[in-house]
């Protein structure tokens, strides 16, 4: 993976802004830290940090290729999984290639195809292209939003790139926030709209979307969208087809001349990958394949089981790991570094996050950065097959707003009343759980049920997935790590898309057409596992670092969280005999130390962005 950024200005001359190009990408530094490249001609300018995966000596981008009289240059990041047919098919139309990269293969599917190439691409993606003869850039991301894509337009030019922080570094973009920033913050937050960019002005490309930008302005186009149709296999062949796609994906992903790991919970998705992995690698002779997994110091001591989190996930590492025969690296965290790495989780994000469980996976890639460049993760299974409580919670299911953060109001006790009236919360809520709801793709004659339970799925794929596709991106590209996501190739997301609930549900067990698909892949006892999330740390020193934390935030006068908490609550709710609650006010493991931990990184994020609230 890499960093891109991007400029495009029809009255000033870019070949004399490579310092303002340079100030760009050097935000991105973390993203690609084995190489940088910059381009420079009249009206546009790109630069690029790179991560070598593929090819790692003639890769180097932003990427030219001449056509005749025609120049087409590009800025790329992310990986295309269908790389060899799509050089078959050029090849055949007399293109002949360079490298071995997939940029090159990209660039020439633009070339020959336009816009349309984005509808031939397998893989997870954001990438910009200038047309130096047309004088007009093309913009595109993925299909399920893996890689992050960001512009801002005002008046005669263009901005984009990867992170929010490369577009705040041109002198033309300041940090401000308006009421609407600040919802998606203290409302939405650690959630974000799809498209929304919080700063005023700045505007996330969606996925499955792209842009043609030219001297007559933006148009921006959607060229992949979920379809309702029937569903017409039965379960032996539906549980086949998912079984087929699973092998073919993990197969594909594990292509790389860097070393290549998987993460492992001990989990079902994770673990599937993992016995997916090995089997290639055995096959491939390759050897064992190296699997990583992350605990905190003392974690079993502390540990108690609750609804969302059963088990601990320890002894299930290691049932998978030595039934594969994997090289496996246990890394153990402790709650001062926990706790310590708020701010530049915070940092890497752009926004306020998950707290600790950013933070967690902040220093777990740190650690798998030393030994690998490339890992596998099992995200997003959950979304795709039906993994969260608000899939079987009646209480969830009917709730009149998204799932994850189902009482609104626990959060709104926190802010100050100024905040309250400026951001309308229940109002903004309501409109963006309606406007969710309204992009539903239904399915005409679907029973009651069914149509709901379409609703949950949309939900869980297009507002909460983004948000740990978008952590998993920043804390690990903030160590040049990249992450691929087998779960979210688009032909398993729209073949499963359509599987009705009572198959996704088989036998009433979450997830059971996934299970059923890796019958004699894992294990009885690991394939019939109760669901445990990511793990997050039980020891009570963390609640009592980040409640002491929050105090000192509160005590010192030029604090900007000041602004918008209600300071009094939060300093009774941050006292050490206040009560615990377990009650999460967002998705699953967001408790009581998580507020103060998200509060301790807004804090962070309004210092250090020097954000303007309008």
């Amino acid at each position: 993976m890499c960093g891109i950024t991007g400029w495009i200005d029809w009255e000033r001359n870019l070949e004399n802004e490579g310092h303002i190009v340079g100030n760009m990408m050097e935000t991105l530094a973390a993203r690609g830290p084995d190489a940088s490249g910059m381009y420079l001609s009249k009206h546009a300018a790109f630069g690029h940090r790179r991560l070598s995966v593929v090819d790692l000596v003639n890769g180097a981008q932003p990427m030219i290729r001449d056509r005749g009289e025609q120049r087409y240059v590009i800025t790329y990041n992310g990986e295309l999984y269908n790389t060899p047919e799509l050089r078959q098919v050029l090849e055949s139309k007399g293109y002949t290639f360079r490298t071995t990269c997939d940029t090159e293969v990209l660039l020439t599917a633009y070339i020959e195809w336009g816009p349309s190439c984005v509808e031939q691409f397998n893989g997870i993606f954001a990438f910009g292209i200038w047309d130096e003869r047309q004088q007009t850039l093309f913009l595109a991301r993925d299909r399920i939003g893996v890689k992050p894509l960001f512009y801002t337009n005002k008046g005669n030019w263009l901005l984009f790139g990867s992170e929010l922080k490369a577009l705040l570094a041109h002198p033309e973009v300041r940090p401000q926030v308006d009421s609407e920033g600040l919802a998606e913050v203290f409302i939405i937050g650690p959630g974000r709209t799809p498209g929304h960019g919080v700063f005023k002005g700045i505007d996330e490309l969606r996925p499955g979307h792209s842009m043609l930008y030219s001297r007559s302005g933006v148009k921006i186009s959607q060229y992949w969208a979920l379809e309702s149709m029937p569903h017409k296999d039965d379960f032996d062949t539906t549980v086949s087809t998912v079984r087929e796609l699973l092998q073919d994906i993990v197969k594909r992903q594990l292509v790389a001349d860097v070393p290549v790991c998987t993460l492992l919970s001990g989990g079902l998705d994770s673990s599937a990958l993992t016995a997916l992995a090995a089997i290639n690698y055995r096959q491939d002779g390759l050897g064992g394949i190296h699997t990583y997994s992350v605990d905190y110091l003392n974690n079993e001591q502390y540990f108690k089981a609750n609804d969302f989190q059963p088990n601990s996930d320890a002894p299930w590492v290691r049932r998978v790991s030595d039934l594969y025969a994997t090289s496996h690296h246990n890394i153990i965290l402790d709650t001062p570094e926990l706790a310590g790495s708020l701010p530049n989780a915070a940092i890497s994000r752009d926004l306020p996050g998950m707290a600790d469980v950013d933070t967690s996976l902040y220093l777990f890639c740190r650690e798998i950065k030393k030994g690998a460049t490339v890992a596998l993760s099992g995200e997003c299974a959950d979304e795709v097959f039906g993994g969260y409580p608000w899939f079987y919670r009646e209480e969830m299911i009917n709730a009149s707003s998204f799932p994850w953060a189902p009482k609104p109001e626990v959060r709104m006790e926190w802010l100050s009343p100024e905040l309250g009236l400026k951001t309308k919360p229940h109002e903004y809520l309501k409109r963006r759980y309606h406007e969710a709801l309204a992009e539903v793709p239904q399915l005409p004659g679907e029973d009651a049920q069914s149509a709901r339970m379409r609703e949950i799925f949309y939900l869980s794929l297009t507002r909460w997935m983004p948000t740990l596709l978008d952590r998993k991106d920043r804390m690990s590209m903030a160590f040049g790590l990249e992450v691929r996501v087998p779960y979210c190739d688009h032909r398993l997301v729209e073949y499963v898309w359509n599987v009705p609930w009572s198959m996704k549900n088989y036998h009433e067990r979450e997830k059971g057409l996934l299970r059923h698909a890796l019958v004699g892949i894992l294990p009885e006892d690991v394939l019939w596992r109760k669901k445990s999330p990511y793990p997050k740390t039980h020891n009570p020193s963390y609640l009592s670092t980040v409640r002491q934390w929050v105090l000192r935030i509160l005590d010192d006068p030029s604090s900007p969280l000041k602004n918008v908490v209600d300071v009094a609550k939060v300093r009774s709710m941050a006292q050490p005999d206040s009560p615990i609650s377990n009650i999460p006010w967002f998705g699953q493991l967001m408790t009581n130390a998580q507020l103060f931990a998200y509060l301790i990184q807004v804090d962070t994020w309004l210092r250090e962005y020097k954000v303007e609230m309008v």
